[in-house]
């Protein structure tokens, strides 16, 4: 445990705004910038692309396989974060997973709520299909609601009965916009990133009065049956930390595999701190090494 490393972390936290407590245009740009604060590599290649009139970005490290994706969700509660603040995140589980990754801007909240992200994401998945990439050679990603995103697809997917891919890869995800969970009142005097007010005021603009308990909004309370294998990582300071757990528990009940890392010490997506925290950098590589045993 790199306790040196987590302290100075989370004196840093302990200095900004809780999420969704500032307008939007200034939480948008506070969540770029400092994502962009860690520089991609200049080893990865970085190549922009149009996802069926959706922006994507490939990013590629050395030795990725040409036939394996990640496709990736950022996380932001549905109204801010984008490829660049989480370009080196997804950079960083190409170069581990062997895999390429291709990230997508999905539309956002309020301008685009609900169902719009689920809709970026599904066609995301269905054009890589029609790019020749073959469902098992495919995993979609996603961090917070990106997490919660990627569980909401793959269970839109299996609705529409099409091809599901190798995996679901779930950081810290966000599936229930109830906010009724235990751990969100339990959990807030811990949690250094994410208080319950400013996350539920962001679910309100994706939710646009829609039922939080709809499946494919709050994808928790979705059965499981039939779905890939899921990696699930959370931290113990999460107010989300329900979600998480929820979804191995009811998934591994009715035999999905599922891989799961709970680090009683982090924060929420501890992952994107890679440069800063050694923990952060072995818990991608976790994720990599999941992913090169499914693709294999």
């Amino acid at each position: 445990m790199s306790q040196q490393q987590l302290d100075k972390i989370l004196a840093i936290f302990a200095k900004q705004p809780s999420l969704g407590t500032l307008s939007l245009e200034e939480d948008r740009a506070n969540l770029d910038e400092g994502g962009a604060r860690f520089k991609v590599p200049e080893d990865v290649t970085l190549k922009p692309v149009d996802v069926d009139g959706v922006p994507g970005e490939w990013l590629i490290a050395p030795g990725a396989s040409d036939d394996k994706v990640v496709l990736y969700l950022h996380g932001g509660g549905y109204a801010i974060g984008s490829i660049t603040s989480h370009r080196y995140l997804m950079q960083n589980i190409s170069r581990h997973s062997g895999a390429k990754t291709l990230g997508i801007n999905y539309r956002l909240a309020p301008e685009n709520p609900f169902p719009a992200a689920l809709d970026d994401a599904t066609t995301a998945y269905r054009w890589l299909l029609a790019q020749g990439y073959k469902p098992e050679n495919i995993a979609i990603g996603g961090d917070s609601a990106g997490g919660g995103l990627t569980l909401a697809t793959l269970v839109n997917l299996r609705a529409n009965k099409d091809p599901l891919p190798a995996a679901g890869v779930l950081i810290s995800p966000w599936a229930d916009l109830t906010g009724e969970s235990e751990s969100v009142k339990s959990r807030a005097e811990s949690d250094p990133m994410i208080q319950p007010d400013g996350l539920y005021t962001l679910g309100a603009h994706y939710l646009n009065g829609e039922d939080p308990t709809n499946m494919l909004v709050s994808p928790m309370f979705a059965n499981m049956n039939g779905l890939p294998p899921l990696c699930i990582h959370v931290g113990g300071r999460e107010i989300l930390y329900d979600d998480a757990i929820t979804i191995a528990n009811k998934a591994s009940h009715v035999g999905v595999k599922v891989t799961l890392l709970d680090e009683p010490e982090m924060f929420h997506v501890w992952h994107a701190f890679a440069p800063m925290l050694e923990e952060a950098q072995e818990a991608v590589e976790k994720i990599g090494a999941f992913l090169k045993d499914i693709f294999k």
